[in-house]
């Protein structure tokens, strides 16, 4: 059985888990590559197999964004999976060895992100300059983690973002952040670029590469999971609103606990998801489910990003 007993939560613990009677009702709903091996209907859609595999069979030029979040150079254990570091050299030629398979199926105007730490980012940045233009690495704040006593903290991961040509799409005013004033500055007695509020003084900027307003899920946030290595929604709205329009299609090899889709369904976008273990799959369509309920996304009000903790426990 894919789904087991679980111990009583704790009250304020809203981890999404698969329960027994979870697995049959979602299995009607995965792609099975093994089993059927047509990827004709392939939009919103999980597909549950080997990437290496399943990507050399999808259509050429139908999506307009990959999003991949693949095992980071490091050993690791992702349910049945498991990832082993492994020198950069070759860690380099594996992500050479399916991101070449990702190149056709992308349009012309498409934009790509790759995720990575400190040790593979040379090797992105290598690898994803032989296929498409470097555009910008994006650096994120875990915010999570204990330390280390023989090292710095490691509390950032990167992203990648290269695009297919010259011509793309990125729309700026989407991801807006909306920050606390520290020096509410005034101008003939009225705020200058700033608003004042009942929850205090905020001002819009535009976003940058340094991203310090995300939450890495976690046990009272309604969107975590037991993957160890779930990326935040937050972080996904700010990549499908600056490079999507609404009705495009996603790409993510790496689906994991289907972060990719589950966002792209409350941003109105569409996806095709691969992801390997069977369990993930599962917990992707019972999150699925819970987002045709409802859309919110934390730290997302208003039309812009707030910075983190800004909204005073608001969910």
């Amino acid at each position: 059985m894919i789904a087991k007993k679980h111990k009583k939560k704790a009250p304020r613990n809203r981890t999404i888990t698969l329960e027994q009677s979870d697995t049959e009702k979602y299995r009607k709903k995965i792609v099975y590559f093994d089993k059927n091996k047509n990827s004709e209907n392939i939009k919103d859609k999980i597909i549950c197999g080997d990437a290496f595999k399943i990507l050399k069979t999808l259509p050429p030029q139908k999506f307009d964004l990959l999003f991949a979040d693949p095992p980071y150079n490091l050993s690791k254990n992702f349910g049945k999976n498991s990832f082993k570091q492994t020198s950069l050299e070759k860690y380099e030629k594996w992500l050479d060895s399916w991101l070449k398979d990702c190149v056709p199926l992308l349009k012309k105007d498409a934009s790509v992100y790759i995720c990575g730490d400190w040790r593979s980012a040379s090797a992105i940045q290598r690898t994803g300059m032989k296929y498409f233009t470097l555009r910008n690495r994006i650096t994120w704040e875990r915010e999570k983690g204990r330390g280390a006593k023989t090292n710095w903290k490691n509390a950032s991961e990167d992203i990648w973002f290269f695009t297919v040509s010259d011509d793309y799409y990125f729309d700026v005013e989407a991801v807006k952040l909306k920050r606390k004033v520290i020096a509410p500055y005034k101008e003939n007695g009225k705020p200058k670029d700033w608003e004042e509020g009942k929850n205090g003084n905020f001002r819009i900027t535009s976003p940058s590469n340094l991203w310090t307003d995300l939450s890495v899920p976690f046990w009272s946030m309604p969107e975590n999971t037991e993957h160890p290595t779930q990326k935040p929604e937050k972080l996904m709205a700010k990549i499908i609103l600056a490079s999507t329009n609404e009705n495009d299609l996603i790409l993510d090899p790496f689906s994991g606990s289907g972060t990719t889709a589950v966002t792209a369904k409350k941003l109105n976008r569409n996806f095709t998801c691969i992801e390997a273990d069977e369990k993930y799959c599962l917990l992707t369509e019972k999150r699925l489910e819970i987002a045709g309920k409802n859309k919110a996304i934390q730290g997302f009000t208003g039309g812009v990003f707030w910075e983190r903790n800004a909204l005073q426990g608001k969910r």
